[in-house]
This record gives C-alpha cells, structure tokens and sequence, in this order.
C-alpha cells in the first residue's frame, strides 16, 4: 500500500502482520534524474544541445513522471511546431508547463500591465542575483502562466537536503523584489505581489515557529496537535498571547527586513533593472545566459541581438507564433571575454 500520511492512519492497519513494515520512497537526486531523462528520452529525438545534466540539475524536486510528463510536453511541441528534433527550449518548455501549467498568450495584456509586469519579474531576478546564498536564477517570463502575469525561476544547482538561515533569509528579499521594483521604479503598488506576500509571511513564521531562527528562540511553536477532516487541515496551539504576540513581531521582522533589503538592492541596481525590463518587453522571455550577459553590462540591442541569433539557429527560417523569423546578417559581435565571441 502507498500513502502521503502515514501518521494518521488507524494504527490497527500498522500491527505486526498487516502493514507492519514502512519503505520510505524518497524524490530521485541528481544522478537518478539524469538515468531518468536518459530512460524516457531513448525513444525520442533529441537536439544536439540537450543536455541531460543541465535538465537534471534544474529539475530538483521532481519525480521520474513529472520527467516523463515534461519530455512528452517537449515532444508535443516540437510536433507541433513542424521540427524534428527536440531542443533544449522545449525541454525548458515542459519543465515550466509541469510546474505552472502552459501558457496563455491568448490573454490580452495591455501595455501598462505589461510595463509593471515586466518590473515586477525584473525586481525578483536582480535580487536574486545579488543574493549569492539563493538559487541562480534559470528564465524570466512576462507570459502569462496559470495564475501569475508572469514568473521568475529559480532553480537550484543541487540537492540539498538542509536549508540555512541565510538562505531563507536571502529567499524572502527575493520574493519582495517584485514589491520593492514597483516601488522604486513606478512609485505605486500592485496587488500582484499578493502571492509573494503570502510565500515570505509563510516562509518567515516557520522560522519562528518551527525552526527556532528568531530571538524567540530554539522553541517549537508549531501546532501541538494536527486534525484532518477531509481535506480540511487545522492546527492548535498551547503557547500564550503575549507569546503570540513575540512570534507575530518576529514574523514582521523577518519580512520587513527583506523587504528593506531588496528596495536597497533595487535602487543600487536600477540602470541593469531597466535594460532587463527593455530586453522583456522586446521578446518575453530570457533565460540564463541572456540575463548573465545584462548583468554583465550588456546593452538591451546586444542581448536582443543574441536571443536573435540563438532563435534562428533553432528554429530556422519558419513562421513562430505569427512571425517570420529573418535569417540574420552574418556578423561576428564580440562580448566580452575570448570565449565570448558570437558567429552568426
């Protein structure tokens, strides 16, 4: 038998004879998803780019069918768009389709949602990248997916299995940075920071009252006793106001702190803000390399120029979403470094 709740199952079904013996089946880690992706992908034609290490690295948490289900999402849109040979787009593709669901470039997006938009996802990725302690940031996206206007994605180079006080704390200046965005660049606030809000406070009262990170102390304060009805979970407590009263501070502390932290961030950061928000109105989406040459001072014509490029040698030249797509002027730019050099 298989369960996600094991404690509170009837503990006649656990005595000796029936279902005595308990197999935890833990999440795959980085080499079991990699064996995964080379498994599920034997069937399948892959791009020479697909890279099975890149893919397992930034796809922790996931178990072998969310690995089957994004490499099948891959497939259908690389039949849909008339290729044959998956790309490492597509597989970037499924991975988000998995976690927020697909797209929704049918919404209608006006021009000033797009420009709030556009700042909030740019504030949440310019502190994530200042905060050496949290993920690196993996794609930025000003389309609209599920629930949100847009996302930023984090993705973490590996497994671990502890998560620290510094980066939790460096996970909640992330999380404001959209907030602290609006705030420096539109002088107004929106209510979608209305999710990020949530995650912080959430993420901040664990914390306090679970893994005693504040100066509350090293104390449990978490629910005494958990009551299931349904799918109706509820929690009590034993602790007393003026206790509650110390959390709910702490809480606010912790929040507000990171909060401060990112409006900091983003008034230091404002000429690379505003060249990721131009590159995002251009073309919607970025991803890793195009993000690392804006914070490396690359200006918003030369990382268009680049996802230009990298598109064209994907796709080719073929209609993509109502557009064709130009073969570009062979040139060859130089960005910085040696191995930096870009042929066309």
């Amino acid at each position: 038998a298989a369960t996600n709740r094991a404690d509170i199952l009837d503990p006649a079904l656990l005595r000796p004879g029936r279902f005595d013996r308990q197999i935890y089946v833990n999440i795959p880690d980085v080499r079991g998803r990699e064996a995964i992706f080379k498994v599920h992908a034997r069937n399948k034609p892959m791009a020479a780019d697909v890279d099975f290490q890149v893919l397992a690295r930034i796809t922790s948490g996931f178990s072998g069918a969310d690995i089957a289900n994004l490499l099948n999402e891959a497939a259908i849109l690389c039949a849909r768009d008339n290729r044959h040979k998956i790309t490492m787009e597509d597989l970037y593709e499924g991975i988000n389709k998995v976690v927020m669901g697909p797209q929704k470039k049918s919404r209608l997006v006006t021009e000033v949602d797009k420009r709030i938009t556009a700042y909030h996802e740019s504030g949440h990725a310019i502190v994530a990248r200042c905060m050496p302690q949290w993920d690196p940031v993996h794609e930025i996206s000003i389309i609209p997916r599920g629930q949100a206007a847009g996302y930023t994605m984090t993705r973490p180079d590996n497994d671990d299995d502890h998560i620290t006080y510094k980066k939790l704390t460096a996970r909640i200046a992330m999380t404001m940075g959209g907030r602290a965005a609006e705030e420096v660049v539109i002088q107004d606030i929106s209510a979608g920071a209305s999710g990020d809000i949530q995650q912080a406070t959430a993420l901040a009262r664990k914390m306090v009252t679970e893994w005693g990170m504040s100066e509350v102390g090293p104390v449990y304060y978490g629910g005494d006793k958990e009551v299931f009805l349904g799918r109706d979970y509820g929690s009590s407590h034993s602790y007393s106001d003026s206790t509650a009263a110390k959390i709910d501070e702490q809480v606010h502390k912790f929040v507000e702190d990171g909060h401060a932290l990112a409006v900091k961030i983003v008034g230091e950061n404002r000429k690379l803000l505003d060249t990721l928000v131009r590159v995002l109105i251009e073309k919607e989406t970025i991803y890793a390399g195009e993000f690392d040459l804006i914070m490396d001072g690359k200006s918003a014509e030369e990382v268009i120029k680049v996802i230009d490029e990298r598109t064209y040698r994907n796709f080719g030249n073929k209609k993509q979403d109502g557009m064709v797509i130009a073969e570009p002027p062979r040139t060859e730019q130089h960005l910085g470094g040696d191995n930096d050099t870009i042929k066309g």
